[in-house]
C-alpha cells in the first residue's frame, strides 16, 4: 500500500467518524459505551496493581469469584455506588476511584470513593 493510499484511507476514516460523532444521539451512545469501557479497565487495572487475583478480591469482598468477574466484565453497567465503594475498599489503603456522571441538561455529578480501613 502506498503512502498516498494510506493517507486517503486515514482521511476517509476521519471523515466517517466526524460525521458519526456530529449526530448528538450517536455521540451520547458512543460516550456512554466509552465510559463503561474506561470503568471496566480501571477496575481490572486497580486490582492487578494491588497484586490481587479475582479469587483474592472475592474473598475480601465476601462474594464468589464469578461475581468479581461479573463486576469486571467489559460492558457491565449494573454498578451501584455501594458496589464500587466496597470494591475500592477491598483493594487496600491508598487507592481511590473518581466517578463523574454527565447528565444532559443538568450539572454533572462527581463522586470520589477512597479506601477506608475496615470497609
Amino acid at each position: 500500500m502506498s503512502e498516498k493510499q494510506r493517507n486517503e484511507g486515514q482521511r476517509r476514516y476521519d471523515a466517517y467518524w466526524a460525521k458519526q460523532l456530529a449526530d448528538p444521539a450517536f455521540r451520547a451512545t458512543y460516550e456512554e459505551e466509552a465510559a463503561k469501557k474506561d470503568l471496566w479497565l480501571q477496575l481490572v487495572e486497580a486490582r492487578k496493581t494491588a497484586g490481587l487475583t479475582q479469587q483474592q478480591m472475592a474473598e475480601r469482598l465476601g462474594v464468589s469469584q464469578a461475581q468479581v468477574a461479573r463486576i469486571e466484565k467489559r460492558g457491565y453497567d449494573a454498578y451501584t455506588l455501594n458496589t464500587l465503594r466496597r470494591y475500592v475498599g477491598a483493594l487496600g489503603e491508598g487507592l481511590s476511584l473518581e466517578i463523574t456522571i454527565h447528565m444532559p441538561e443538568q450539572d454533572s455529578a462527581h463522586f470520589s470513593v477512597s479506601t477506608v480501613p475496615g470497609l
